[in-house]
């Protein structure tokens, strides 16, 4: 036999917590009474059988207790806060402009000019092919038969950087290509250019130099103008129009003579001066 000590220490180290002996140990603590009870579970009593009577009869003896518990409080409704729809915009309706007064959106003009300084004129002429001028085109040759002709220097010094002037501009962004765009643009180069140096008269050869610079109609040619901020031009038909009509040559040299102490006299000026 071990004593109780060392006892204690191997259940410890078995991790047991409760034992029994089977019989009575020498030099052993006495038992515990509860541990030495009998561990049978009770049995279970028999289940009683519910009758029809029964039910009725417990009925009102369950619902006595029911009566005595404190009552519930109902619980209140809780609101419920309906947000109105929003209300949709109406379509908003255009007026309805009658078909007389609508007016038809115009494609923005295509032309090319070039600029051109002969003596004390400036010429404005309208480009036939798009393109300046070379020395063998058939309009070149007829304009510098005209400047002869007008006893100008027959070799025109292209303005600036020699760019004919052409519409539309193409350039990023929107940009207003309209008719009225185009006449302020090309009003503005001929400012420019008669501010750096002056002029005796303007020619205007060509209708997209009549419209955008003068601001006048094919009706306008073979005679001169007062154009408010450029001074006198001369409106002109184009090179193409007197190459293919000769007879209009012979009312563009009357108006021509008629226009030419303007700059005959100036340019004669200019020669005393030197």
């Amino acid at each position: 036999m071990i004593s109780e000590t060392r006892r204690r220490a191997y259940l410890d180290a078995m991790q047991v917590a409760s034992w029994l002996p089977r019989t009575e140990l020498p030099f052993a603590a006495p038992s515990r009474p509860e541990l030495l009870q009998p561990l049978i579970d009770p049995e279970p009593e028999p289940a009683q059988p519910i009758t029809a009577a029964a039910t009725v009869a417990e009925g009102p003896a369950e619902q006595a207790p029911a009566s005595t518990a404190p009552a519930v409080r109902p619980e209140k409704p809780q609101l419920r806060v309906v947000m109105p729809e929003p209300k949709k915009p109406e379509p908003v309706v255009a007026p309805e402009v009658p078909a007389e007064q609508q007016k038809p959106v115009e494609p923005p003009p295509r032309f090319a000019l070039q600029l051109l300084r002969a003596g004390n004129v400036l010429l404005l002429v309208e480009l036939p092919t798009g393109e300046s001028f070379q020395s063998r085109d058939p309009a070149y040759i007829l304009l510098k038969d005209l400047l002869r002709a007008a006893r100008l220097p027959d070799k025109p010094q292209q303005v600036g950087d020699g760019e004919p002037i052409r519409w539309p501009l193409l350039h990023r962004g929107s940009l207003d290509q309209s008719g009225d765009a185009a006449r302020d643009y090309v009003q503005g180069v001929l400012a420019g250019e008669l501010e750096q140096m002056g002029c005796a008269c303007l020619w205007l050869i060509g209708l997209p130099a009549l419209r955008f610079a003068g601001e006048v109609e094919a009706e306008a040619c073979y005679r001169e103008l007062n154009i408010e901020g450029i001074g006198p031009a001369l409106a002109m038909p184009g090179l193409e129009h007197l190459m293919e009509q000769p007879g209009s040559k012979a009312r563009l040299w009357q108006a021509m003579r008629r226009s030419m102490p303007r700059w005959v006299v100036g340019l004669n000026t200019d020669m005393n001066d030197r």
